[in-house]
């Protein structure tokens, strides 16, 4: 029984309507409430849902339009746009090459001859209130970046517009600007590799529902065609009600219709979970199948977990880039082996590592022993686990340059569980310790 899109209400033909609309369109929430003969505040939630999803966006002194949706394979860059955005800035004039890359920011602390020669197309100039570096980065096919919250004069404001190339202002100084927008393309850098559920599903894919009505012959049937033993039930507007197991069925007669046996309020997932809490979801559950829902618990695809394992496999192989906090912290600490050839981990505490009052923050340490439990497991067996409890003891303060060790200890190993110590030793002087269990979700 393959499932429908049912009946569709107001709030979803807004929706609907937004998506058919030209990219460039202007929106009005008026207007749009007018044409659909909704209210004004049903027409402002639909919008604000089309902006959450990227087909609608807001400018400054243009207004609500309609885009493009951008693809999840976002460039490594940032669009003049996003810069501002980040920044708080003012847009002064060419407004409508907001939606342009820029390719490298130059900081225009120099003479205007030598500046030149690093300025070209793409580039962002980040300076103060000099009119003649800003001329002369606009004929050049250069953003402008105006820093400590100065402004220029009508004429460059004309040659951006005339151009199409933005020249905004920005309140920090030049430092700071440029220390924010370092920020902003590493966080890019580490969200690209994150990957999510709309990465891998087929949105047009068939799907197998049931239905209340439906019965356990209709259960064994598409069970037999797909090899699957869950199956979504939706209503009739193809929401997501429960899930139909083979454990559900067992004892059940053929023709009995399954509304009294399906497991109501099931697990699902959205278009935005990540790969790695929908893995963690089906290992703690012990589930093969997860229905893929929209805002409105509407179905709109299905992913199994060996879809999202063998996902995340690749997504390992692919070169890595940005650093996480958990790189940050683990960055300084190197692998060694003690006398039976076990691996061991040794580093220094460094002051981004304390708290208020000078020691180590006990979360920092917690960070520390699992990482370090997590490559210990990782060697030992080429499965990724999870963290699935831990107990954790602070003996002894740490101070800034201590120099510390961490030895993991394999403690008990099954199918797909393991528990382990970690100890944290400053020289011969216990420091802290761990008492964890971990559980694979690599396993089928």
């Amino acid at each position: 029984m393959e499932g429908n899109d049912g009946t569709v209400t107001k709030y979803e033909q807004l929706l609907h309507h937004i998506e058919g609309l030209k990219p460039g369109t202007k929106i009005s929430v008026r207007k749009l409430a007018k044409e659909m003969s909704v209210s004004e505040g049903t027409a402002y939630r639909a919008v604000k849902e089309a902006e959450s999803i990227g087909i609608v966006i807001t400018k400054e002194r243009i207004g609500t339009v309609r885009v493009e949706k951008k693809p999840r394979n976002m460039s490594d860059n940032l669009t003049f746009g996003e810069v501002v955005d980040i920044l708080g800035g003012h847009v002064l004039g060419g407004g409508k090459g907001l939606e342009k890359t820029l390719n490298k920011y130059v900081i225009g602390a120099m003479k205007l001859d030598a500046m030149e020669r690093y300025i070209d197309a793409g580039s962002l100039l980040i300076v103060g209130n000099r009119e003649d570096a800003h001329r002369l980065a606009l004929q050049h096919g250069a953003g402008v970046l105006i820093t400590g919250g100065f402004g220029t004069s009508r004429e460059v404001k004309l040659l951006a517009d005339a151009l199409n190339l933005p020249i905004f202002s920005s309140k920090y100084d030049t430092f700071t600007v440029a220390s924010i927008i370092n920020r902003a393309l590493f966080d890019r850098l580490i969200k690209k590799k994150i990957m999510i559920i709309e990465d891998i599903v087929t949105l047009k894919s068939k799907m197998y529902v049931l239905r209340p009505s439906s019965t356990v012959h209709d259960f064994e049937r598409m069970r037999e065609e797909t090899g699957h033993s869950r199956f979504p039930v939706v209503d009739e507007w193809n929401r997501v009600i429960g899930m139909m197991t083979y454990k559900d069925m067992l004892g059940a007669d053929s023709q009995q219709t399954i509304e009294k046996l399906y497991t109501r309020s099931p697990l699902t997932a959205t278009l935005q979970t990540t790969l790695a809490t929908a893995a963690h979801t089906m290992v703690w559950e012990g589930v093969e199948l997860l229905p893929v829902v929209d805002r409105s618990r509407k179905l709109i695809a299905v992913v199994t977990r060996r879809e999202v394992l063998n996902a995340l496999r690749d997504a390992r192989q692919e070169t890595q880039l940005g650093e996480t906090f958990v790189d940050l912290i683990w960055n300084g600490f190197e692998e060694q082996r003690d006398e039976e050839g076990n691996p061991m981990f040794r580093g220094a505490i460094t002051p981004q590592m304390v708290n208020g009052f000078g020691a180590v923050s006990e979360g920092i340490l917690t960070t520390l022993m699992t990482q370090a439990a997590l490559r210990a497991v990782k060697e030992m067996r080429s499965y990724d686990h999870v963290m699935d409890n831990i107990t954790t003891y602070f003996v002894r303060p740490l101070q800034i340059e201590d120099v510390v060790t961490l030895k993991p200890q394999l403690i008990e190993m099954s199918r797909k569980f393991c528990k382990l110590e970690v100890e944290i030793r400053h020289g011969e002087v216990l420091a802290a310790k761990a008492m964890m269990t971990m559980q694979s979700i690599d396993h089928d």
